[in-house]
């Protein structure tokens, strides 16, 4: 919800009352004193300005892409009833709205998924989690698919119409994925040392698909408090870390918990 600015004379009498207690304060022991002059904001600047502006995107890289999954029906919009492994398979047959080509998976892992009835410990699909993520009071599915070279595909599904609909679809070497609140969160390494990226994907309802949102790259949680390197007192060793000091960081684990245990 928007703030709603106070009516001119309620303003008036408000700024009143303020500046009576300002100066009441100010004249007893331990009363307010004034910090000075706030900074002020300092207006944006424009850099070449005479470059006109771009009309379309150089990439594709696949965000809004939606796909229809042909044969799957979801009674009474519970995702919960659905099985993710046939959710997958129909997935592979699904035709995305726009053909960027990023929804594809490896031939390798699509095998794997093709066989997961017959070959269950080499099925790649991992167990699904529930959450209501746009915000209709129905839970979507989301679900992990395992590539290649420590790559995770992760893809989320909509109750739609008595059907499914795939909101988002991505694949990241990820650090961890968490759910938080109605984001869903992806953290990938970077090749920066002590820092990784954190992706927040988020229902856009305009769109009807869930969009990255948030992109930042920031310090991990091992590094984010540590403290800056300081001189050793001449005539004092360093002290040396105990075995077993250094521990790598606990990966926050989602609220809703998965339908199965991996």
């Amino acid at each position: 919800m928007r703030p709603h600015r106070a009516p001119a004379a309620t303003r008036t009498v408000a700024s009143a009352v303020a500046a009576l207690t300002l100066l009441s304060g100010c004249g007893t022991a331990g009363g307010l004193k004034s910090a000075g002059d706030a900074p002020s904001a300092v207006e944006p600047k424009g850099l070449w300005p005479e470059l006109p502006p771009a009309s379309s995107a150089p990439y594709d890289y696949g965000e809004g892409e939606t796909a229809r999954i042909p044969g799957i029906r979801v009674t009474g919009g519970d995702v919960r009833r659905l099985d993710p492994v046939t959710v997958a398979q129909a997935g592979l047959k699904a035709k995305t709205d726009r053909d960027s080509g990023l929804d594809e998976l490896p031939d390798s892992t699509v095998r794997q998924i093709e066989a997961c009835r017959t070959a269950p410990d080499d099925c790649p699909v991992l167990p699904p989690y529930y959450r209501d993520l746009t915000g209709d009071g129905r839970d979507e599915l989301v679900l992990g698919i395992r590539m290649p070279d420590q790559q995770l595909a992760v893809r989320v599904y909509m109750p739609d119409g008595g059907g499914l609909t795939r909101i988002m679809s991505t694949y990241d070497a990820v650090i961890s994925v968490e759910l938080a609140g109605r984001d869903l969160i992806m953290r990938a390494p970077s090749v920066i040392p002590g820092y990784e990226y954190r992706t927040a994907w988020s229902w856009d309802d305009r769109q009807r698909a869930m969009l990255p949102t948030r992109d930042e790259i920031l310090r991990t949680p091992e590094h984010r408090k540590a403290p800056r390197p300081g001189r050793t007192p001449t005539g004092t060793s360093a002290p040396t870390p105990s075995a077993g000091a250094t521990a790598s960081p606990g990966t926050q684990t989602p609220s809703d918990s998965a339908a199965g245990t991996r």
